[in-house]
């Protein structure tokens, strides 16, 4: 069963507010039921994005969005290169 996809930015809200519950006194658990997910995704989100504001969080979007569209070019680039290596050689 697959469940919805959190945004980036609500993850970080909910980790915010886990945050806040926590130093109110509630329990981690208590914490995270508040949040509406298991305890194994809190941690994976806080591993993920901890410490992060959303203007740090566009921004590795954009880098993340950037280094695809660079790679891609890469390995054109490569294929491109190796055909053009095949041609010259007279292996076509």
């Amino acid at each position: 069963m697959a469940g919805k996809r959190e945004k980036p930015e609500d993850i970080v809200m909910k980790l915010r507010q886990v945050e806040v519950s926590q130093d109110q006194g509630a329990k981690l658990a208590d914490a995270v039921r508040q949040i509406g997910v298991s305890q194994q995704t809190y941690y994976r989100w806080r591993r993920e994005f901890g410490g992060m504001n959303r203007d740090q969080l566009k921004r590795l979007k954009e880098l993340e969005k950037e280094n695809t569209r660079l790679r891609r070019a890469v390995s054109d680039l490569t294929l491109d290169k190796l055909i053009l290596t095949e041609a010259a050689r007279g292996n076509f």
